[in-house]
């Protein structure tokens, strides 16, 4: 399609911005990005912060060098708040308060991220029914905005929308049946490939494994692995399981994209 299209791919894709994880995100082999020019891919390393208004900096960056040039555009990816800050920009959120997220971080040690997303569920039902119980990293944010703004994250990110440029979305959709049989073998797939030698040299190198990236499916449970918390079956296991969830909550996420053209595949 870029071939026809005459233009260049921007990643839209969370964990494709670090430099080293090849395997667990599945990037563009080294002839597609011979054969087309990709943007936003190895940004950061595994050890850095990285988050979505980071992510969109650096697609409209990419924005303007194609134009620049007179190419068209295509986004691919499937991380869905990426594609709503695409299409509705990015509402004004207070910085990070390390004495608010330092004291929501220890109650989620000790009492589980369940009871945030519990009291999340309470204080902004829209913001937890987005955000999974387990996401320890977004329910802490969401939280912390609602403390430090007085009001709930929901409201805030939907406020003043400014989209980077209108697009068209079109969504590829699988069936359950078929989708659950591609992720349990690309899983697989991804182990016997090298994703637990990704993860340890992440682990090695100045600053590990950041936050942010140690939550993705697959290199958390491959640290987990390698640490001998689990053994390889466990490990597979659980990063099918996870990796599911992601789907699920995927899809609910595009269904609340109008206009999106869905197209069976």
């Amino acid at each position: 399609m870029a071939r026809r299209l005459g233009a260049e791919i921007i990643s839209v894709d969370s964990i494709a911005v670090y430099t080293g994880w090849d395997v667990g995100s599945a990037k563009p082999t080294a002839a597609d990005r011979a054969a087309v020019p990709h943007h936003g891919l190895d940004l950061v390393l595994p050890a850095a912060t990285f988050n979505v208004a980071t992510w969109l900096t650096a697609a409209t960056t990419a924005v303007a060098d194609c134009r620049s040039r007179g190419r068209a555009i295509l986004f691919v990816g499937g991380t869905p708040l990426y594609l709503r800050a695409l299409r509705d920009g990015l509402a004004e959120l207070p910085a990070a308060d390390e004495t608010v997220r330092a004291e929501l971080m220890a109650e989620a040690a000790a009492a589980g991220p369940e009871r945030l997303h519990a009291r999340l569920a309470e204080a902004d039902p829209p913001a937890a029914g987005r955000i999974h119980p387990r996401d320890t990293r977004r329910l802490v944010r969401a939280l912390e905005v609602a403390r430090l703004t007085g009001r709930p994250l929901s409201a805030a990110q939907t406020q003043a929308p400014d989209p980077l440029f209108e697009q068209r979305l079109m969504i590829l959709d699988v069936d359950r049946a078929t989708l659950t049989r591609r992720i349990d073998r690309r899983v697989e797939a991804m182990f016997a490939g090298g994703l637990v030698e990704e993860t340890a040299a992440a682990l090695a190198a100045p600053g590990g494994i950041g936050p942010t990236a140690g939550q993705a499916a697959g290199y958390t449970e491959a640290i987990d692995l390698l640490g001998g918390r689990i053994d390889w079956a466990e490990a597979i296991r659980r990063t099918q399981a996870r990796t599911r969830q992601l789907a699920k909550r995927q899809r609910t996420w595009l269904r609340s994209f109008r206009n999106a053209t869905w197209i069976g595949a």
